[in-house]
């Protein structure tokens, strides 16, 4: 009889936590050009793995990174589950893609995410501009990389 216990899943929370780590990294000239380091492994764990990354994970993570940046709790938990229940939507859909349309359904997504995050900040009384889209653009740029890099990393440890 097969084993149906999940083979090396901790691999998953190590990319999680490499996106946490990159996402606390300093861009001292650029933090507006910042990718959205956690949305992007989250988003192809999602698309790869929906029976085992789902929106309960999106909320933990974005707790963490809400304590982690030490910001309104909840206000990056409410961005990441935003993020996996459009890629829980659209997951049959956008595996079909071919890699650029998949970046272009990223960046629609990641640029949604960011649009509630501006309306957040405005609520919470702090200004900001329509720059803060330009994340979304460029973590769908890095989008083919990511799912390619997440792709071999799966494949050689056997993620399932």
């Amino acid at each position: 009889m097969a084993s149906t216990r999940s083979r090396n899943g901790w691999m998953i929370w190590l990319t999680f936590a490499i996106g946490l780590l990159l996402s606390v990294v300093p861009f001292p000239h650029v933090e507006i050009l910042r990718p959205m380091f956690l949305a992007l492994p989250l988003a192809y764990w999602a698309l790869e793995m929906p029976q085992k990354v789902g929106m309960l994970t999106a909320f933990c993570l974005g707790i963490a990174q809400d304590v982690l940046f030490g910001t309104l709790l909840g206000h990056n938990a409410l961005i990441l589950t935003l993020i996996t229940f459009l890629i829980l939507t659209l997951q049959q859909r956008v595996r079909m893609f071919p890699m650029w349309q998949q970046s272009l359904v990223i960046m629609v997504i990641l640029g949604l995410a960011q649009l509630l995050q501006l309306w957040l900040s405005a609520l919470t009384g702090n200004r900001q501009t329509l720059a803060v889209l330009l994340p979304a653009l460029i973590s769908a740029l890095l989008w083919p990389w990511v799912s390619f890099g997440l792709r071999g990393l799966s494949r050689r440890y056997k993620i399932n």
